[in-house]
């Protein structure tokens, strides 16, 4: 049903981990994907073993050009976005499938609601590392753990018809290794008229928490957010707060933001940031 991408980084248990949840948490049959970077942990030898389709760099390329590297490889009409260090929760694709059968066109973002040790949308420790992960835990309480519907979602994991992904140009490759990369996608997809942009609390996803990136966060974060603020003339706070209006409860596809003097006064501190950035 659903072409399913997921970038990875010499994090074979982790991928082989992801890999069974949605095989075995699945009520539809999907496409796994694979872009492997280096593989030198025995990914590669991995999914060749397993008949995966995939795309091979011998260096760590970044999120970014893994994935528009990989998304080539689709042939289904709609293409999902995960990290390697996500488990996918059961009837997740049932879900998903309910949301697709109500859209008309293909101006929709759909994601996740992720569930997490210590943060995330959910805060439920299930373990932090595979070694202490907890999957009969996850599995028996997950359920009784609820965000709601919620506006301004950019995180993975997203699903996007395959022809909206071409006409955008996928991921901007200016964001590896990743970080800023999915408020920019938002922002292409919000120039060509998208204002659905929902994430479904029923999607879940257990996320370990960026295992690619997590090494000098602070630094990947800090490029990102400059390189946002560079090409679009504001900041991913900005964009999520009045555009995207972030977290707060779905209730109906977006409008255009509304300019009084909250957001203007944000604006011109995007500029005056600029300014003092640049």
């Amino acid at each position: 049903m659903f072409s399913i991408g997921i970038p990875t980084y010499n994090n074979l248990d982790y991928l082989k981990l992801c890999i069974s949840s949605i095989k075995n948490n699945s009520f539809y049959n999907h496409e796994i994907l694979i872009h492997i970077n280096e593989g030198v942990d025995g990914t590669l030898n991995y999914v060749k073993e397993n008949n995966f389709k995939y795309t091979y760099a011998d260096k760590n390329i970044g999120l970014c050009s893994s994935i528009n590297k990989i998304f080539k490889k689709a042939t289904t009409k709609y293409f999902l976005y995960s990290h390697d260090d996500m488990y996918f929760l059961p009837e997740w694709d049932i879900f998903l499938k309910k949301e697709l059968d109500k859209v008309v066109n293909n101006k929709f973002y759909f994601s996740g609601t992720m569930i997490e040790p210590y943060s995330g949308h959910i805060m439920l420790n299930c373990g932090d590392d595979i070694k202490n992960f907890d999957e009969k835990k996850l599995l028996s309480e997950y359920k009784s753990h609820n965000f709601y519907d919620h506006q301004g979602s950019h995180f993975a994991p997203h699903l996007i018809e395959k022809s909206m992904w071409e006409k955008i140009g996928g991921m901007s490759e200016e964001f590896n290794p990743g970080i800023g990369s999915d408020p920019d996608l938002n922002m292409k997809l919000w120039n060509e008229g998208v204002r659905i942009f929902k994430g479904i609390n029923n999607f879940k996803v257990y996320h370990f928490g960026s295992l690619t990136t997590r090494k000098n966060n602070e630094i990947i974060q800090n490029r990102g957010d400059k390189t946002f603020l560079k090409k679009w003339g504001i900041t991913t706070k900005f964009f999520k707060k009045h555009y995207l209006k972030s977290r707060s409860k779905y209730i109906s596809e977006l409008k255009n933001p509304i300019k009084n003097l909250n957001f203007y006064i944000d604006f011109i501190k995007c500029k005056i940031k600029f300014l003092l950035t640049f």
